[in-house]
């Protein structure tokens, strides 16, 4: 679990592989304020004493996944849809109870931060990558173009993206195809070559590590 006050984030939320899988809650804290004491008359929780909690650092307040935090999160993906608002209302509460007797010099765990414009290399590396899907680049490619050492562009993109550039990529083609493969007739060797591979069967084989089915396959379930 992670919590930061988005003191350095633009307005909104952004995946880059579009593809998400997860649960993010935002608080709005004058809104939700409002809410909670118009609802819920004498409730305890202040959510700005909160916010001093977890986010009095630059960087973000990380929790590893316990029992007591996937107990709260893993009831929220299978409500009935007639009862799923009151119910999400009803979790968040339960988590801010929780949050509100965390330990943070406990629970807490350092990670590493990255200035603004370390940040912004690792985006511009994404964004070119993801702008020529069916180039592969060595990485000794992507160090010398952006003019940022290997080992230290490896580090960066792993701490903005949480996994390394060869599997961000990876990920990113077999969303790509996978998108082809529901939207259009194209052939599949075609569609293997757009996303950067010249060989079908690897193509095939990276798809369902990812997907967990073959492109004839999960193209299949679309028709």
């Amino acid at each position: 679990m992670q919590i930061n006050g988005r003191k350095h984030h633009k307005v909104g939320f952004g995946f880059p592989l579009n593809h998400y899988e997860g649960i993010t809650v935002a608080i709005y804290i004058e809104e939700a304020l409002k809410t909670l004491s118009t609802i819920f008359q004498g409730f305890s929780i202040d959510l700005q004493e909160l916010y001093n909690k977890f986010c009095y650092k630059e960087s973000p307040f990380i929790m590893r996944a316990k029992d007591s935090i996937e107990h709260i999160f893993s009831e929220l993906y299978n409500v009935p849809n007639e009862i799923r608002t009151n119910y999400f209302k009803i979790k968040i509460l339960e988590l801010l109870l929780f949050l509100s007797v965390v330990d943070v010099k406990v629970k807490g765990e350092e990670r590493p931060y990255f200035t603004k414009k370390q940040v912004g290399t690792v985006k511009n590396i994404m964004k070119y990558m993801t702008e020529h899907i069916d180039k592969n680049f060595t990485l000794e490619d992507l160090s010398s173009k952006f003019e940022i050492p290997l080992t230290s562009m490896k580090n960066y993109f792993k701490g903005v993206y949480g996994t390394s550039i060869y599997s961000y990529m990876r990920s990113y083609r077999m969303q790509v195809a996978a998108l082809m493969l529901r939207e259009t007739n194209e052939n599949i060797t075609v569609i293997a070559g757009k996303v950067g591979y010249e060989n079908s069967s690897k193509f095939a084989s990276a798809f369902k590590k990812i997907m967990n089915s073959l492109p004839s396959e999960y193209r299949r379930r679309f028709i």
